[in-house]
């Protein structure tokens, strides 16, 4: 297992979280590779989305249905700019790569809103921590195990 993959796991366990992280044929950079290789509805995915806002990190779990409207997103965290994070960025605040950041297993607390989209499905779908890794949860589990606000992102 992939030591991202490790640390998912164990804040997943830690957090008493109840999906296991499942690993996938093929990579799930996208909402919708996700969601054709779990046959669920590209809705039910939750893209973690991970933007500069005013230098800090911010983790946007999103309904893989959604784009986030950055300009909405800044005024709900006070932030002057939200802006998409580089790659780098990412992998500093995370530990983990584009396409595979989990909602957890982070190097330090993210602050996080969690798309309230995705209270409509009973199951969500999450990267564990590499791009061919996802886990089960739902939305209320999902705002619980990442401290995460809800918010209306799109």
């Amino acid at each position: 297992m992939h030591p991202n993959v490790e640390r998912v796991a164990a804040a997943l366990r830690a957090q008493g979280a109840a999906g296991q992280i499942v690993e996938l044929p093929d990579s799930a950079r996208t909402a919708q590779a996700a969601a054709d290789q779990l046959g669920c509805e590209v809705g039910a995915i939750a893209n973690s989305l991970v933007f500069d806002a005013d230098g800090a990190p911010l983790l946007v779990m999103t309904s893989g249905a959604h784009r986030v409207d950055t300009g909405k997103v800044a005024l709900l965290v006070g932030a002057e700019k939200v802006g998409r994070a580089t790659p780098e960025f990412v992998r500093e605040a995370t530990g983990q790569p584009i396409g595979g950041v989990a909602p957890v297993g982070h190097p330090a607390p993210i602050r996080t809103l969690v798309d309230v989209w995705l209270d409509k499905y009973d199951e969500v779908w999450a990267a564990g921590g590499h791009p061919h890794t996802v886990f089960p949860t739902t939305y209320e589990e999902l705002l619980r195990i990442t401290g995460g606000a809800p918010a209306e992102v799109g």
